[in-house]
């Protein structure tokens, strides 16, 4: 029998199956990745010695303190304004400033306190102690006398008055320890005390320590006082005489401004020089009108 004969069958077409394709994620980069760790570390712990460091704490320290005087000022008179150097507010009005001193300052170097200056502040003027009462002669007196002029300071000597002791004789012991000379202050007498005597014997008083000291010198004295003791017991009396007021920590002195020449407004002044706080003045007038008033 002839071989069967075997029909060859169709080939079977297959649809290509559709692969899914598989995004492999990156393999991590393990040393960027530590690099970055290093420097957040070190990023840290420089953050850490900032913050561990005294000058970090002194600039913050200066910043909050800074803020707080600018808060503190905000709103108020910009003509009374805070002078860093000198840590307290000076009236800006004016154009002469000048401190008061005595024993309590200690030994001063007048030559740092002339060179002191911030903006358009500098010490131009000083009053000095020189005595009080019948006795008392105070001991910087004499090396504050000599060393503030050399400095280029004016100088002005005053003598707080007693009025439990007689003005005269009160007088002619101050002029015994000063020696007032040409291109000096008036002399000055302070009243700030009844000393348990009534003002009408307080006023008595006062008056013979003036008339003997303008007699002796030829220059009229300064009175010097409180607002409130010039509102109580002087107001109305010694008006031919020139006046040194204080009145602390406020942008106007008030009272009549022809009636004074000297304003004591500050008893908190910190100056170059000195150890101890000091007492700031501003003086009414320019530098025209200063000069007017010296002793000639």
């Amino acid at each position: 029998m002839p071989p069967e004969k075997r029909i060859p069958k169709a080939p079977v077409t297959r649809k290509p199956g559709v692969k899914k394709t598989v995004t492999r994620k990156p393999a991590a980069n393990k040393k960027k990745k530590s690099v970055l760790s290093i420097q957040l570390k070190l990023f840290l712990v420089g953050v850490l010695l900032v913050l561990l460091s005294p000058l970090y704490y002194g600039y913050v320290l200066r910043s909050f303190v800074g803020t707080w005087r600018w808060i503190k000022d905000w709103g108020q008179d910009p003509n009374y304004r805070t002078y860093e150097s000198f840590n307290i507010k000076i009236p800006k009005k004016y154009t002469i400033h000048g401190i008061d001193v005595s024993y309590y300052q200690g030994k001063i170097n007048w030559q740092k306190v002339k060179e002191m200056k911030e903006d358009d502040v500098n010490i131009s003027f000083a009053f000095i102690k020189a005595t009080e009462g019948l006795l008392l002669v105070d001991p910087y007196f004499q090396r504050n006398w000599r060393e503030a002029p050399k400095a280029g300071i004016i100088c002005g000597a005053y003598h707080f008055l007693r009025p439990k002791k007689d003005g005269k004789t009160q007088a002619k012991f101050f002029l015994q320890v000063v020696n007032i000379e040409k291109g000096d202050l008036p002399p000055v007498v302070d009243i700030e005390t009844l000393d348990g005597v009534s003002p009408l014997k307080m006023r008595a008083e006062l008056s013979d320590f003036l008339n003997y000291v303008e007699l002796k010198t030829k220059v009229r004295p300064i009175i010097y006082t409180g607002l409130k003791f010039y509102k109580d017991y002087l107001t109305d009396f010694f008006d031919d005489y020139p006046l040194w007021i204080a009145h602390y920590y406020q942008p106007k002195l008030r009272l009549d401004n022809s009636r004074w020449k000297f304003w004591q407004h500050s008893d908190k002044a910190k100056i170059n020089g000195i150890g101890h706080v000091v007492d700031f003045n501003a003086f009414n007038g320019d530098s025209t009108a200063l000069s007017k008033i010296l002793v000639h």
